[in-house]
């Protein structure tokens, strides 16, 4: 299923986030949108699920407006992964993610047997099977995230957006969840829209990638808009990723997989530096030293 987005400017209030954005997603695609803090990932994204609404431009779905759709028919087509959700009620882990069904629920508001054995497996796949018992409000924040996950591929969604997956995620439950993505994503043919800040992430599970860049011309464009978007290789240029953040990277092939890395490149210390470090030790040191007035 394909998203079509033409021209979507939005605003808070008199703060410009987006400026005149327009791009495809296509049926199958596997979309990591990154940027620096304030470019509007986080926005856009819930433009997509409709939470806001474009004060220009259209975001259309299968050739109807997003407005042209009733909210449960959006949660049959569309899942969004929030970065966490405040919980205040403790629902148990099967409690949550089986509200990821609540689009299919019949009036007689019962869940179907299909509905649990839905969340059984989406609960297995994330790893979560084991806590499902457990009040999503004693959850750590890593826990919590991939209930979160499960309860989105509950919807079995044809488009699945999230915001920042990774997040509160050790390592090694970083690298689970987008691989189960990757799988939901060749095998099911399910759309993905990802805010990562993960470049090297993105780099390695992504079809695409597209960076945002603000700008903020006083006379000018105002609010973030696209800078490049295309395959990880095409996009995720040394030149590219040093002009959108302003901070210089070393591009290379991983030499354990056919990805691309990205490492950091720390300015050098200089000797202004070190000596000043060193007399600001010896400052510290006497001021220690000293007597204390009571």
């Amino acid at each position: 299923m394909s998203l079509r987005i033409e021209h979507v400017s939005f605003s808070y209030a008199e703060l410009p986030v987006l400026h005149d954005i327009s791009f495809d997603v296509p049926a199958g695609d596997f979309l990591s949108l990154l940027g620096p803090n304030g470019s509007g990932k986080t926005t856009l994204l819930r433009l997509l699920d409709r939470i806001l609404l474009p004060q220009r431009g259209t975001i259309a779905l299968k050739g109807r407006t997003l407005q042209q759709y009733s909210r449960k028919e959006i949660a049959r087509l569309v899942a969004y992964v929030p970065q966490d959700t405040l919980w205040v009620f403790p629902f148990t882990v099967h409690e949550v993610v089986l509200m990821g069904r609540s689009p299919y629920v019949g009036r007689s508001g019962f869940e179907s047997q299909l509905d649990l054995d839905v969340a059984l497996e989406m609960m297995r796949l994330t790893d979560i099977e084991h806590i499902a018992e457990k009040p999503i409000t004693a959850l750590s924040g890593g826990e919590r995230q991939r209930v979160l996950i499960a309860r989105a591929l509950s919807q079995q969604p044809q488009i699945l957006l999230l915001d920042e997956p990774n997040a509160h995620l050790d390592i090694s439950h970083q690298l689970e969840i987008f691989q189960i993505l990757r799988e939901q994503n060749a095998q099911h043919n399910l759309t993905i829209v990802s805010v990562s800040h993960d470049l090297n992430l993105a780099a390695a599970f992504s079809k695409r990638v597209m960076l945002l860049s603000r700008r903020d011309d006083p006379d000018g464009v105002q609010g973030a808009m696209i800078f490049s978007c295309g395959t990880p290789a095409e996009v995720l240029t040394e030149s590219n990723i040093e002009r959108v953040y302003r901070t210089p990277v070393l591009v290379d092939q991983h030499p354990r997989s056919p990805s691309l890395r990205i490492s950091l490149v720390p300015s050098p210390v200089q000797k202004g530096d070190r000596q000043q470090g060193h007399a600001d030790e010896n400052i510290q040191s006497r001021g220690n030293s000293m007597p204390q007035d009571h």
